[in-house]
């Protein structure tokens, strides 16, 4: 397995096991596939996991997996969405989200802990759905003025290592959390040949994702790429029930890049997550799988290495980053 340096953190492995597909958000499976497939990664050299308390029973199977004694080198990640709040309630509601984590998990300290929530301008205005934006939005005040202080005492409470955040929507404000300090450890960051965030977002606006890799590369924070099949509209048919609208819609845009894929022979996912693992920027590359037969065709895109530059101009010459915007 390849190691990248990961912003301050470290030199990990360039793939992440991301605890989505394992918690059975992307599909369904069992406990038992998603334990094996937590000890197929750490064996095959993953040596990042990135839980979070709403990937289901994800964080209950990292504790079940390694009873609290994860392997030499490993490093674990978990996230919390607060939206705004008032400055006071900020920390207790992080630690609080925190500590149920560390309790499913067995573990005494994460590695990283992310603000899984959009961060905004104060003045913001949502074209759709803007009722919720407290819901899913933390203001760019609330963010400086409570969030960033509550990771630090985290950070001194020793149950973090690390702070990220999750670097899609609003991106001028994004950018603005990765260049000005105190910056976070890590962003994940959306890497995909479409560069498109999906039902991530529920409005359509330019992503400005590979902006936001290069930001986040050049102000040494760790960039953990996400979203590398974009919810599975990258990869040969969707095979969960419910499906958000702008990833149908991704699927059907990318209706030129399957095609392509079958001219070649070439599985659609395998190629998308050596297109990803090629980006600029893209330090570790975080995998939604649900099952070890979907791990085994990430370790061989892995193995396989990026793309050729022929194919990677066939690629850019869809311009499905233009339609997908």
């Amino acid at each position: 397995m390849e190691k990248r340096q990961f912003g301050s953190i470290g030199e990990v492995s360039c793939l992440t096991l991301g605890g989505g597909g394992i918690g059975q958000v992307w599909g369904e499976t069992s406990r038992e596939e998603g334990i094996a497939t937590l000890h197929m990664a750490v064996e095959h050299g993953i040596d990042v996991i990135d839980a979070a308390p709403g990937y289901k029973v994800c964080e209950a199977l990292i504790g079940q997996a390694f009873e609290g004694r994860l392997p030499t080198g490993v490093k674990v990640t978990t996230k919390c969405g607060i939206g705004t709040l008032p400055d006071e309630q900020v920390y207790r509601r992080l630690r609080a989200s925190l500590e149920q984590s560390l309790t499913a998990m067995r573990l005494e300290q994460v590695d990283l802990f992310f603000l899984h929530n959009q961060i905004c301008p104060d003045d913001f205005v949502y074209p759709v759905e803007n009722e919720r934006r407290a819901e899913i939005a933390t203001t760019w005040s609330s963010y400086r003025d409570a969030v960033v202080p509550a990771f630090q005492q985290l950070q001194r409470d020793g149950l973090i290592g690390g702070w990220g955040i999750t670097g899609v929507s609003v991106p001028a404000t994004i950018l603005d959390a990765l260049t000005l300090a105190p910056r976070p450890h890590a962003v994940q960051a959306v890497a995909n040949l479409l560069d498109s965030p999906g039902g991530l977002i529920g409005f359509s606006t330019p992503s400005r994702a590979r902006d936001i890799i290069e930001a986040a590369h050049l102000s040494g924070v760790g960039v953990m790429a996400i979203r590398a099949v974009q919810a599975g509209a990258l990869t040969s048919s969707f095979d969960r029930k419910s499906l958000h609208d702008r990833d149908t819609a991704d699927f059907e845009a990318a209706a030129p890049y399957r095609a392509l894929c079958a001219k070649w022979g070439e599985d659609p996912a395998i190629i998308a997550y050596r297109y990803a693992l090629g980006m600029a920027g893209v330090e570790t590359l975080v995998l939604g799988v649900k099952n070890r037969d979907e791990l085994s065709d990430a370790l061989s895109a892995e193995r396989a290495g990026p793309l050729e530059p022929a194919q990677l101009a066939a690629i850019e010459a869809l311009e499905l980053r233009e339609v997908a915007a």
